[in-house]
């Protein structure tokens, strides 16, 4: 019996891959605490320089909108302890104009906002 020719084994192509565009998905958020928080020395400590007229704040970075991290810190969900006890509202006044970014410029900005704020005289906590 006769053997069919083999067949010619067909090249794979490289696959080619198109550069990874960072979506605009994370964004930062600013939380108004109560006053209370300066009762805790760590909080206090860190914010030496504060004015007395504004808030304490805390500022942080997120993959999900700030209203649904909001409500995940009060819940006791990944929460700063800070936030989860004291935390009153979100101030989008003060981070809305930066958001949505990718998540580097996100970590870069939540670093960026806290210490402005703080030069500014809000109390800052930032974790």
């Amino acid at each position: 019996m006769k053997q069919a020719p083999a067949k010619p084994k067909k090249k794979k192509l490289a696959a080619v891959r198109t550069p990874r565009v960072p979506r605009a998905r994370h964004n930062v958020y600013v939380i108004e605490l109560d006053g209370a928080v300066l009762n805790h020395t760590r909080f206090r400590d860190a914010n030496p320089n504060r004015d007395m007229l504004k808030p304490c704040v805390y500022v942080g970075c997120t993959g999900l909108t700030p209203e649904k991290r909001f409500e995940k810190h009060k819940a006791g969900i990944q929460a700063n302890t800070y936030v989860q006890r004291y935390g009153l509202r979100l101030l989008p006044g003060l981070y809305a104009y930066a958001n949505p970014m990718p998540y580097d410029a996100a970590r870069d900005m939540e670093v960026e906002l806290a210490i402005a704020l703080q030069a500014e005289g809000y109390a800052v906590w930032q974790a």
